[in-house]
């Protein structure tokens, strides 16, 4: 009876020396695998649109091919096609061969035969006639919420019958200014009355 205490021991240190010998090892999380500029997803022959807090229609992102990148939060888009309504309900469209928007939408670069358009106006009580405008060029990088669009490549700019070029723009529609930089060439046609 006097080894009975040690004996109990000595199974309990065996029971501990077997448990902690059959418990899996807590392995320490590993830092996550760098990816590459990859793709995460892909969307084929897709619309997506966004509606203001009163459920009309702001904008409309079309296009063949969409690849998102997770390392850059961009979406890659094949064949871009934009409607975009602002708070007037004025339309203004644009089309490329290529198009990256982050991922709010704040930001779009039209990249491969880029034309932006916005509608002609008709006048109103409050306000002139505002005639069709048509940007084009090569590249032409839109920031949606400053309403501005700018292009360090050659562009055409088009506002009704008037036709500019340039080496690179900088439109601020909020402010109503385009700054034209480089060889500026211009043909204004007068108005008919």
């Amino acid at each position: 009876m006097l080894y009975l205490p040690v004996l109990v021991m000595g199974v309990l240190a065996l029971g501990t020396y077997w448990l902690v010998r059959s418990t899996p090892v807590v392995e320490h999380n590993a830092p996550e695998r760098v990816r590459g500029h990859e793709p995460d997803y892909f969307m084929h022959g897709f619309s997506v649109k966004s509606f203001d807090p009163a459920g009309k229609l702001r904008s409309e992102v079309m296009g063949d091919v969409a690849r998102h990148y997770p390392d850059t939060q961009w979406l890659e888009i094949d064949a871009i096609r934009i409607r975009s309504f602002d708070a007037k309900g004025r339309l203004t469209t644009a089309t490329a061969n290529r198009g990256l928007t982050n991922e709010d939408g704040s930001e779009v670069q039209l990249i491969g035969n880029a034309v932006v358009v916005r509608e002609a106006v008709p006048a109103s009580k409050n306000n002139p006639e505002q005639v069709r405008t048509e940007y084009r060029g090569e590249f032409l990088h839109a920031f949606m919420d400053t309403e501005q669009v700018k292009s360090n490549k050659p562009v055409e700019l088009r506002r009704g019958k008037d036709v500019f070029t340039a080496d690179a723009m900088d439109y601020d529609n909020v402010q109503q200014v385009i700054r034209l930089q480089g060889r500026v060439r211009g043909t204004l046609i007068p108005a008919t009355r």
